[in-house]
């Protein structure tokens, strides 16, 4: 089912779902099922599975010269969500990614989903690796969302990249990214907003945004979506603090803020467990606020860790 279907079947209850990453490489499907089953009491109606592009390493050679060699650290994607399906009933949403991936390796892995029954897919550019810059699209791919976006749509109406005769066509229900603080790279917010419409009239169906810890930064959000014709669902993305270190990581990846309350908070705090507790009571107020809303869902980035998701999924649903 797709996910605007569960929203639609909600009728205006707030659905609890959530992001999982795919273990990595030389480990097995069990940690996922480990990370899942806590969860499961709380009736997700879909999961988030994240897609990892290749990053380099460079070896050294007996002559000396630096080799650059590709590894993948977490594969497995399309392989999870099949494996979540089949255990749990539970529509997976795989995330499909511009970076490090070909249009004809797109296509194979939108074919591989489409005949596994996976009707869902969020749509990203995805990130630079640690050892560019900025953001490097493959040569054969693409270099916006947009344009991922677009193959999938051709895809969905039986348009494949070299077939000239008629092929079956995909159904998948498309979702994009937003953000409440615009994206890093945007000049402005007006700006962002243009290329958030820009997918919304070619046919994405959904928002699920960045974390952020203002709730507010939220409410102008949608706001200004409406104002701009955006009229689909915005799902929130939250993320509990947990450890001493997320202050400033969070802020320096994410490129979010966080309000001063919280870095207040979080100064008075000792160590990882008292910020586990500021973290979590953050997240919990941050989302009965949004359920008093009425948001459509409430989807938390949980890292593959369910503990403290499961401390605050216990005080909402």
């Amino acid at each position: 089912m797709k996910v605007t279907q569960h929203i639609k079947r909600a009728k205006g209850k707030t659905l609890f779902s959530f992001e999982i990453l795919p273990p990595r490489k030389g480990e097995n499907v069990n940690g996922i099922f480990e990370a899942i089953d806590p969860l499961m009491e709380f009736n997700p109606p879909f999961i988030d599975v994240t897609y990892h592009r290749e990053e380099y390493i460079y070896k050294q050679r007996e002559n000396g010269l630096l080799e650059k060699v590709t590894t993948r650290k977490r594969p497995g994607t399309v392989g999870i969500c099949s494996a979540i399906m089949n255990k749990y009933g539970v529509d997976a949403v795989p995330h499909i990614i511009c970076g490090g991936f070909s249009k004809e390796e797109t296509e194979n892995a939108l074919i591989d989903l489409d005949f596994l029954g996976i009707d869902n897919v969020l749509v990203l550019r995805g990130d630079a690796i640690k050892s560019e810059g900025k953001f490097v699209p493959d040569p054969h791919g693409h270099a916006y969302a947009v344009e991922l976006m677009q193959q999938v749509l051709d895809l969905n109406k039986g348009k494949y990249l070299h077939e000239e005769i008629e092929s079956g066509a995909t159904n998948f229900s498309i979702g994009v990214a937003g953000y409440p603080e615009k994206h890093f790279e945007a000049p402005s917010l007006k700006s962002d907003m243009k290329y958030l419409k820009q997918k919304i009239d070619l046919g994405a169906e959904y928002v699920v945004t960045q974390m952020f810890f203002d709730n507010k930064k939220y409410f102008d959000f949608v706001d200004k979506c409406r104002e701009a014709g955006i009229n689909v669902p915005i799902i929130p993305g939250l993320k509990p603090i947990t450890t001493l270190n997320h202050s400033t990581i969070l802020p320096s990846i994410f490129h979010v803020d966080l309000p001063d309350d919280l870095v207040d908070a979080l100064d008075k705090c000792k160590n990882n467990n008292d910020v586990k507790e500021v973290g979590v009571e953050w997240c919990i107020q941050q989302s009965k606020e949004l359920m008093a809303a009425k948001v459509p869902c409430l989807h938390y980035y949980t890292m593959s860790k369910s503990s403290v998701i499961k401390r605050i999924a216990s005080e909402l649903f």
